[in-house]
Order: C-alpha cells, then structure tokens, then sequence
C-alpha cells in the first residue's frame, strides 16, 4: 500500500462536469454548534490560542434563546449536538449551565444532543447531576501523564493534573463516561504510546489528539513537521495492540481510507461545506473557524457572521457565503481543491489556521496541513506497511 493508491484525487482540468461543480458551497444549516458559555477560563495553558479568557464574561440566557429556536428548526431536519466550549464552560455555575441548556429542549423530529469540552478542575458532585441529567457528553482536556501535562498550569504558575485527576474521579464514580482530548507538544519516540496508554488507564471512551500550534494569541513554537508521520504511526501501532478505546483523528482517514478504496471518495469533493458554527457569550456568529471568534483582519475587521439577537439563526447561516471574509475563505477552500492531492481527504484545511499562519484567509496549505492532516495520513500508511511485513 503507497500513499498514491489512497490520496485525494486532484480534481481534472479536463472534465468540465468536476470544474462546474467545483464551487465552494457552504451547507445550510449545521449538525453541530458550538456555544461559548464564558470567556473565563481558570487555567493558563502555555499553548492555548484564546483571547480574554482571564476576563468573566457570560452568556445571557436571551442568546441561548436565540439559537435553540435555529437548532430545533434544524432539528426537524436532521440531529443537532451543541458543544459547549469555553474557555472553561464550567467556569459559570451549574444552574445558570441549565438555564442555558434549557430552551433547546429535546429537539425536532430529531434529537438535540448536549456536549461539554472541560478541563475537569471543577468538576463535581453538583455538575456530575446536571451531566446525568441534562444529559450532556463529557470530554476532558488533559495532555498525558507526568510532563506530558506540564503546560496546564493555573493563573499562578501551579500544576493543574491533581485537580483534574480529582474531576475525572469524580466522573468515574458518579458513572459517567467521558472521552480525552490531547494537545500534544512532545512527538519524541514513545510519546504517542506513552498518551495512548494514559488514555486507556483512565478508563475513557476514546481519545483525540491535537498537535500544537501556532495560532491566536499563542506565538509559540511550531511543532516540527518530520516527526509527526512517526507519532501517528507509533498511534496507530498502540491502537492496533490495545484497541480499547477509539481515537478520533484515527477514525477519521480511516473512513476516509475505505471510501477510497470502494470508489466512493471522489463524491466526497462535491459535497457543500459543513459548517460548525460559533456563537459567542455575546451572540456573535461565526459559520466557519471558530478559532477566529474576538479576533479582527485589518482587512475584514471583527471575525462575525452578525448576531443572533439580531438576525434568526438560520438566517444567519442561509446568508452566510455573503459575507466578505467568509467569502474570502471559501475561496481559499476552492483554491485548495483545484491545487492540492489532498483535497477530498482534508476538504481544505481548517480556516483559522491558514489566517494566523499567512495572514489571509484564500491560502492552500498550511503546517497544520502537513502536521496534523496529510502527516497524519501517511503515519497510517506507514503503520500498514509495517504490520504487513
């Protein structure tokens, strides 16, 4: 197995049928919402990209209001998860959490489904009930054991692990399942293995990974692009001798791997963009790279869409390719299709990483591209070849 018999196709200039549909389109409505409950955030991890995430801004229960009636309409359509994602979500109390969560209700002909990414340093007896209750699906943000979770440190410099080693325990006896997300900065032989094994010892359900990199307010360092293919290879391996949980990034080229293999990934290109929308503590829209949310381009100005407060959700979503900068990025989407062997395997990039790498949003490849994408790919390649022989 080589990467040329599993790649993207790259679109041929020479069929008219893939160039006419070779337009960018946005969908029009989502499957997924995030939802930023607060600004605030307890912990100041070393990498993180947040702007104002020392400051306590929270959600009004209006602006929950607001997109519930969007999400149920959608919810007639097909299901809908609202991810509530902070900075830290459980920084606002849990009975203003419910009175957010409250207006959704338990959707359309289909369901509306809750979900939380926390860092688990607040968890306790009185969230496990609203968890239990609500119900909502838990993530935990830790990065691994020992130094692996170094960079999580609260607003004095101390280490956060204790405490969020506290809140998965709490989890665990109240007996409700959660998953891990990772941020990885470490892609030295035997760290995937090292993570993957925490992972699985903490008893979650399955695990993500995020390599770090440079974006927001975080001006770190780039993680080196030759050793990732290596980390995801030696992931793959750990999976494939222990296979007790899932990992998300696996999963994903994994399906993306056997709709190749069947033929059916080219109609993977002419699929519209799937947006995954963020509405902001104050309303503001943003129908692609949430990541972009309190930033402004000198160009474009403020990264929103409009507001819900002022404008229906659905409205905002249906109206969403006029905007400039959106516009912009679609372009910039459509400028990966037509250049990059990748394109139905990624669909273009993240647009948030190519607007703090190059400051444009109409840019192809990025180093979040190589490291976390076609890297990631290859990784799985290279594991396959190495179990068969």
């Amino acid at each position: 197995m080589t990467l040329s018999n599993v790649a993207a196709r790259q679109v041929d200039p020479d069929d008219t049928g893939a160039v006419q549909a070779g337009r960018v389109r946005l969908a029009g409505s989502a499957s997924a919402v995030l939802m930023q409950p607060t600004t605030l955030c307890n912990l100041d991890c070393s990498y993180c990209y947040l702007p104002d995430r020392k400051v306590a801004r929270r959600m009004s229960v209006e602006v929950a209001e607001a997109v519930a009636t969007g999400v149920r309409e959608w919810s007639r359509r097909h299901p809908v998860s609202v991810a509530w994602h902070g900075g830290e979500p459980l920084a606002v109390d849990p009975a203003h959490f419910r009175s957010l969560v409250a207006p959704f209700g338990p959707g359309g002909t289909h369901s509306v489904a809750h979900k939380v990414t926390t860092n688990a340093t607040r968890i306790n007896d009185a969230w496990c009930e609203v968890f239990a209750q609500v119900p909502v699906q838990v993530t935990v943000s830790i990065d691994g054991p020992g130094e692996a979770n170094a960079s999580r440190t609260d607003w004095a410099g101390h280490p956060s692990t204790t405490q969020a080693m506290r809140g998965i325990d709490t989890l665990r006896r109240a007996g409700i399942g959660f998953n891990v997300i990772a941020v990885v900065s470490d892609l030295s032989v035997g760290a995937a293995g090292r993570l993957y094994r925490f992972a699985c010892g903490l008893g979650c359900e399955s695990l993500a990974v995020n390599l770090a990199e440079k974006k927001g307010v975080y001006a770190g360092r780039q993680l080196p692009q030759t050793g990732s293919v290596a980390f995801w290879q030696e992931l793959a391996a750990s999976r494939q001798a222990d296979p007790r949980i899932r990992i998300r990034d696996l999963d994903h080229t994994y399906t993306y791997i056997r709709e190749e293999l069947s033929g059916a990934a080219a109609q993977r290109a002419d699929r519209p963009i799937k947006p995954l929308p963020l509405v902001t503590w104050d309303g503001h829209y943003l129908p692609i790279g949430a990541e972009l949310a309190g930033f402004r381009s000198p160009h474009h100005g403020p990264f929103t869409a409009g507001n819900v407060l002022d404008t229906p959700l659905t409205a905002l979503a249906a109206r969403a390719e006029q905007v400039p900068w959106v516009a912009e990025a679609l372009a910039g989407i459509a400028n990966c299709r037509t250049q990059c062997e990748y394109f139905t395997y990624c669909r273009g990039g993240q647009v948030a990483n190519k607007y703090f790498e190059t400051g444009r949003l109409d840019t192809t490849e990025t180093a979040y591209c190589r490291t976390s994408k076609i890297n990631l790919l290859e990784g799985i390649l290279r594991h396959a070849e190495h179990a068969r022989t």
